[in-house]
Order: structure tokens, then sequence, then C-alpha cells
């Protein structure tokens, strides 16, 4: 066992991992046409990455959610050349990636100080614009947040994860006994006595189905894509959604979460993996992980049938074993 001198933990209370906002760049300046004076460019607006920013931080000092870059200044007798307009900064997490109206990507901040322009300012006036400004561009963007962590907890409702995580960490998750008691990702963060830090994100459970966004599937998903390493936590006594829902063994849970994974996005499947197996200490549960071994160690002998009796490629129990 790993002894940690020193547990930090960030809350995400309230958490935010998407916003829409209004950019428009500034217009330009007028031309002074008896001078053949130019006016000054608009402002840009930009996005840039702080580590210590979050959404609603950005959401809750923003209200209006509109961002709008200066007007450049009108060429003068004074001064032919106007100035360029003031730039708009949009300050956001690290971790974002930024899509128009349309769904088309623009760009992503994957570190502090990170700059992606998003809303250009108009030209100012001059010869070629008959000395008339242009305006500024106008642009509806999405901010969506993928957490970025060193480790992703990931298995079905109640496996655990809040209770692992809440043991390594000094995060206090909400814990019951019911499905889906985690509806928000929670990040703790251990520091050890050499002063190195580890990251981990608990996760949402998943459902089956949550490739096809079943049960908020892609919303819960998306934060894996950058998680380092995944840890699937698995019930040794097994899953079982509801009373209307296949019974699902430990080993089947397995199987189930890596198919999900990989359907979602095939590159999720070759992220390193581990296998934490939870709640040993109820009844029964060295013999169910005696077997369950058996079943990890020898995957080829087992036959498992997903939905519509549609066979699950094997090869990913011994991928997630020798990893």
């Amino acid at each position: 066992m790993v002894r940690c001198s020193c547990v930090l933990f960030r809350k995400y209370g309230n958490f935010i991992d998407n916003l829409r906002l209004f950019t428009k760049g500034g217009s330009g300046g007028m031309g002074y046409p008896r001078l053949g004076g130019e006016g000054g460019k608009g402002g840009d607006v930009w996005v840039v990455a702080h580590n210590r920013m979050t959404l609603k931080q950005l959401k809750d000092k923003y209200p209006q959610k509109r961002f709008v870059a200066g007007e450049g200044a009108n060429s003068r007798v004074s001064a032919l050349k106007g100035s360029k307009g003031k730039d708009c900064e949009i300050p956001v997490p690290v971790g974002v990636s930024v899509t128009d109206e349309n769904g088309k990507i623009i760009g992503e901040l994957n570190k502090e100080k990170d700059r992606l322009l998003v809303a250009e300012g108009g030209l100012g006036g001059k010869l070629l614009t008959n000395f008339l400004p242009l305006k500024g561009q106008k642009r509806v963007i999405h901010l969506d947040l993928k957490l970025i962590a060193d480790i992703g907890l990931v298995g079905f409702p109640n496996a655990g994860k809040s209770s692992l995580l809440s043991k390594i960490s000094h995060a206090k998750p909400a814990i019951a006994d019911y499905a889906f008691t985690t509806i928000k990702p929670e990040l703790g963060r251990i520091m050890y006595s050499d002063f190195k830090q580890i990251s981990v994100a608990d996760l949402p459970g998943l459902i089956e189905g949550a490739h096809m966004n079943k049960g908020m599937g892609h919303k819960f998903l998306k934060h894996i894509e950058r998680t380092k390493q995944l840890l699937f936590v698995v019930d040794i006594s097994g899953f079982q959604l509801s009373s209307q829902t296949h019974y699902r063994t430990a080993f089947e849970t397995i199987i189930l979460l890596s198919k999900e994974l990989e359907l979602y996005k095939e590159e999720l499947h070759t992220k390193p993996a581990l296998l934490a197996v939870n709640k040993m200490d109820l009844p029964d549960a060295q013999g169910k992980f005696h077997v369950l071994m058996n079943q990890l160690q020898n995957p080829k002998e087992q036959t498992l049938l997903y939905r519509d009796d549609a066979f699950i490629f094997l090869s990913l129990v011994e991928d997630l074993w020798h990893k």
C-alpha cells in the first residue's frame, strides 16, 4: 500500500462542462478620404486558457455571455492611421474545445496560455473599401470541457467509484446505496511525500448503450478521452440497473464497459487500464473472485452474449488482463 503524506482536493460544485457564448469582433474605424487616411482595424475576440479557471466562474462573471471587442479608431488629421480596437479575451479552463454553431471544431486549448481566435475584427476604412469601415465577425461558439486527469474511474452505477475516491483523497462525493449517486464529475488530487501529484476523476456511472448517448452517455464518456489511464471499478457481485434489465456478472461487466468505450471512440481501447474489484467484504465474495480470476485468465472459454445475441470480442478481456 502506498502511503500519502498529504491529500489535496478541488471541489467542482455546480459543475458546468459546456457553455454557449456570443462573440463579435470590433468594427473598423472610418477612413479619411481627403487625406488618404486609414481607419484602425477592429479588435479581435480570443479564447485564452487558464489553469485556475472554470466554466462556472466564467458564467458567473459574465452572465450575459456576450463578448464584443473594441472598435478601431477613426482616421483623423492628427492621426491618419487609426489605432487598432481593443482585443477581447475570454478566460476558459485548460481542456476546452471550441466549436461553432454548426458543430465544426475551431480548436482546442490544452495548456496554460493557449490562445484561439474566434471572432476577427473588421478592417478599417481604406482606399480598397472606399474608406468605409467593415463590421467585425459575429460568431456563436460552444465551449466544451473535457476533464484532464491522470486516472479516470470507470464503472457502472453503484460500483463504488465514489467510495474509492473518498478513501484515497479528501474528496467528498455523494455516496449512497442507489444507482446514479454521482451526477457530475468529481476530481480528487493526491500529493505524495516527494511532491508528486496524481489527479483522479470519478466519472458518473455508465449504462449499457452509453456509446449511443443513452443515459447522457456522451456527456460522461467525453471526460474519459483526456484521462491518461483508466481504472475499471467493478462490483464483485455484478450489476443490475433495475428489475427490467439483465443481471450482469462481474466478468460481463468488464466486457460491457470495455465495449462501450470502444464503440464510443475506438482509440479509447488503447488507453492503459487497470482493474479494481470492489466490495470484497460481501458474503461469497472470495468464491466469486476465484471464478472471476479464472474467467479473466481464460476468456476464450467463456460464452458471452451481448444485446441482440451479438458476440462481444473476448480479446478485449485479454487486452485488459495483460495491461
